[in-house]
């Protein structure tokens, strides 16, 4: 796709970088076909390659509308495209750059301007906690849009106390840990099993998405930031006190794909860069660790009395990181009758983070196409990987929604 920058975006990073990814293209379409908001809306324009003409027609100087804001708004950021685009395009960094460039010239309307400060500032703030914690007190007198935000209070567990020789550090996340606590404990209960210890920095704490994906670009940077000083300490083996860990793990596919980034989103801060690109190479899925837990985990675990599984992939597993058929595998192998839905797997369940708040018609409508496809049956239980995926479809579902590593937990033995 050939590209004339508009000279306000010549000889800057975000122009440069847009016209490298915007060259990549070649119109094919491929793209649209299995897009979620084209498949709901049939409008070119709620589509990536109409999303990136849209934001082409920007970089090359026209001025961007209320319309072309929408547009943007309406992707979910699943990054399917990218795993159909047969030309590498990287759709989702493109996305990054136009919204920030279109948010710069078409204000918001107020109510929308401070429903997404609320988000942004809410969701990683230490005040999330307790307020899910009232709202669960008066979950049962809640009116369902804010009951499907808020799930059912659920018990930890114990932590694990014993201490191992191989270490990983654990991102608790901001969400999470208010939300649905047992995923962290029952990961670290679940390595601690294959004699590996967790680490989680208190200090840690928002991977940076959450701001970032609502155009606080610097603000979710300065996340970055904070959580790569917070690590660095047990990283560098020449830091006092260096635990020497052997990754970072992430529990939840929206985080990972984000600390994957680090990388690429801080490649020009002179003092982060090298240490970001450190962090992304040490960033592992938990079910990335599988394939080696499953040699120490086979014999303590008792399979044969837990449900069968219905999988969910989230977009920030199979599209963001290219992880596939690893959690599904895996599980057989250590006896777990596990499925994954047979028609539409690759397509996003519509929480896709803060999106089921800011669009949840669409958001609505693609929970419902996706639990239909799951199609799960009295005896079974679906599993996913991030915690909002998690959230959305139980909210839809009388099936239990669960992470699969609480299933893994569950079947231990002892």
């Amino acid at each position: 796709m050939q590209t004339q920058l508009a000279p306000e975006y010549q000889n800057t990073a975000d122009g440069e970088a847009a016209q490298a990814i915007l060259r990549k293209c070649v119109h094919c379409g491929f793209c649209t076909a299995t897009c979620p908001t084209y498949q709901l809306l049939g409008d070119e324009l709620d589509g990536p390659r109409g999303r990136i003409y849209l934001m082409k027609q920007v970089l090359e100087g026209q001025a961007p509308t209320r319309a072309t804001q929408t547009h943007l708004d309406r992707c979910l950021t699943c990054r399917n495209c990218e795993s159909t685009c047969p030309s590498g395009v990287e759709y989702g960094h493109l996305l990054d750059i136009g919204r920030k460039l279109v948010d710069a010239k078409v204000p918001r309307p107020l109510g929308e301007r401070a429903v997404r400060w609320a988000l942004k500032e809410g969701l990683p703030s230490p005040l999330f906690g307790p307020a899910m914690q009232l709202g669960q007190m008066v979950r049962p007198l809640l009116p369902s849009s804010l009951k499907n935000k808020v799930p059912a209070r659920q018990d930890a567990g114990r932590w694990p106390s014993s201490t191992h020789g191989r270490k990983v550090l654990m991102l608790a996340g901001c969400a999470q840990p208010s939300m649905a606590p047992n995923i962290n404990s029952a990961t670290a209960r679940v390595l601690d099993a294959a004699g590996i210890s967790v680490v989680v920095p208190e200090s840690a704490g928002c991977c940076g998405a959450v701001k970032f994906h609502l155009n606080d670009q610097a603000g979710g940077l300065d996340h970055m930031r904070a959580n790569i000083d917070a690590w660095w300490p047990h990283i560098d083996p020449q830091a006092p006190g260096s635990t020497g860990v052997e990754a970072i793990v992430m529990n939840a596919s929206g985080c990972g794909v984000t600390v994957k980034d680090y990388g690429h989103l801080l490649h020009a801060d002179p003092a982060y860069a090298a240490k970001a690109a450190r962090v992304s190479a040490l960033c592992k899925d938990l079910s990335e660790l599988l394939p080696g837990l499953v040699p120490s985990l086979q014999a303590r675990v008792q399979a044969a009395g837990a449900p069968r599984l219905v999988f969910h992939p989230p977009c920030t597993l199979q599209h963001g990181q290219k992880l596939r058929g690893g959690v599904e595998t895996h599980m057989a192998a250590l006896g777990f009758a596990v499925r994954v839905a047979a028609s539409e797997s690759y397509l996003c369940c519509g929480s896709a983070g803060t999106y089921s708040v800011l669009n949840p018609d669409l958001a609505y409508q693609l929970r419902d196409r996706k639990l239909g496809h799951l199609a799960a049956q009295a005896d079974e239980v679906i599993i996913s990987a991030n915690i909002g995926c998690i959230t959305h479809l139980q909210s839809g579902s009388s099936t239990p929604v669960k992470h699969w590593v609480e299933v893994l937990d569950a079947a231990l033995a002892g």
